[in-house]
């Protein structure tokens, strides 16, 4: 009885799980060709970064808490000193050269894969009102 009742706990724990919405569904997919386009190269397939060089996105504190930097970095680029999960890269990602609605897609898919879920959707105006940061 114990098992059964542990079983339909977790069973109703993960229909629990907020989906995405369609609006951010779409953002996503149209985010992960651009992450195949132009992240993947530094980044790889899962996220995870390459040790010393490039910074995991899977799964990444600094992806959850600087998402003003992480939109700021792919519009104007981004250099010096990060801390990712702990540990220092001193680097440099040239701007991507890329729209803001399409930053808004790439940033909802890093946000919402390899175990990373953050269901607040960025916009395009979002990504408009980022300003350059100050050196």
């Amino acid at each position: 009885m114990k098992k059964l009742f542990v079983f339909f706990l977790g069973l109703s724990l993960v229909a629990c799980q907020e989906q995405p919405s369609p609006e951010l569904q779409a953002s996503i997919n149209r985010g992960q060709e651009v992450y195949q386009n132009f992240c993947i190269q530094c980044h790889l397939a899962e996220g995870q970064g390459v040790p010393n060089a490039f910074p995991p996105l899977a799964p990444s504190d600094f992806l959850e808490t600087q998402t003003a930097a992480v939109i700021a970095g792919l519009k104007y680029g981004m250099q010096g000193e990060i801390v990712v999960n702990g540990q220092t890269y001193n680097g440099n990602m040239p701007a991507q050269g890329l729209e803001d609605d399409e930053i808004a897609d790439v940033v909802n898919y890093i946000r919402n894969s390899w175990g990373n879920q953050n269901r607040q959707m960025i916009l395009a105006s979002d990504v408009a009102q980022t300003s350059k940061p100050k050196p």
